[in-house]
């Protein structure tokens, strides 16, 4: 993937989000960030060339996949050119004056909450759901009480001016959301030594052995397939899409043999992208 000279990144949330953070990592700290106020709003923004790039997560290590930008996918003609797994850290944030016997309360959005369960319970914190991560900092800034404080990530301190009193609040340290790189027009071509990964969507007929034999062609070629998810069809009842990760690139012989026979079996298929794949550092 060649990234564009100093690119536009849309992501969903507020500044200092952990979207935000995924995108400085990835792409470097050389772009211009562009908060979203939804998932839908990104993709809009990629979609219309006000961002070059968007930065949406897809699946959380813990709490498993993101079904609304699966369906945003299929919606917008879109291509993934790049995956990034993000490791999250959760940190207590709170006024610069405070000190941690000050704080009462804890302000996040509820994952965040549920994944310091225990970090919470040991520090005896009432905890207050809101909207999101990056939210909750600005609220304890415009607050300007010391006894709240918020689980946010180490980059909303920075964009809120607010001290970290404790960090890697989260109760698993294998706590990682896989971002996906989106793009209008950026198709990413096979080169050497990159290990590639495809994302692909397709529909079938409602019939016996259907499923089974769209993924024997992956099998009988040994094809590593990393993910599969379904999706209802809205206008279809009981039918579904099914979303396909696997290692390899389109342009591959075996790929592309392997695709041009699941067509005898999809009803609808789209290759979503194929882009260099990211390995989560031991």
């Amino acid at each position: 993937m060649t990234i564009k000279q100093n690119p536009t990144v849309a992501y969903q949330g507020e500044p200092g989000a952990y979207s935000e953070a995924a995108a400085l990592e990835h792409f470097g700290t050389d772009i211009e960030t562009l908060p979203s106020t939804s998932f839908e709003q990104a993709f809009e923004y990629v979609q219309s060339g006000q961002a070059d790039y968007g930065m949406l997560p897809i699946e959380n290590s813990l709490a498993g996949s993101i079904h609304r930008n699966y369906d945003l996918m299929v919606r917008h003609d879109l291509q993934v050119c790049g995956e990034y797994h993000f490791r999250v850290s959760h940190c207590l944030l709170a006024l610069p004056e405070a000190k941690l016997e000050d704080v009462q309360r804890a302000h996040s959005h509820p994952q965040a909450l549920a994944q310091c369960e225990a970090s919470l319970n040991e520090l005896g914190l009432e905890r207050l759901v809101e909207a999101d991560t990056a939210g909750s900092a600005r609220l304890v800034k415009e607050w300007n009480d010391k006894q709240a404080a918020a689980i946010a990530s180490s980059r909303a301190a920075e964009v809120y001016g607010l001290q970290i009193l404790r960090e890697k609040l989260e109760d698993q340290s294998n706590n990682y959301t896989r971002f996906l790189v989106l793009s209008a027009d950026e198709k990413v071509k096979a080169g050497e030594g990159v290990e590639y990964k495809s994302s692909i969507v397709f529909s079938l007929q409602n019939i016996p052995g259907a499923l089974f034999k769209a993924l024997s062609v992956f099998a009988l070629r040994d094809i590593d397939l990393t993910k599969i998810e379904s999706r209802p069809i809205p206008e279809k009842t009981w039918e579904y899409l099914f979303y396909v990760d696997f290692i390899g690139h389109a342009e591959d012989l075996r790929i592309k043999v392997a695709l041009d026979n699941l067509s005898e079996y999809a009803q609808t298929f789209r290759l979503l992208g194929s882009y260099p794949r990211h390995l989560v550092s031991a």
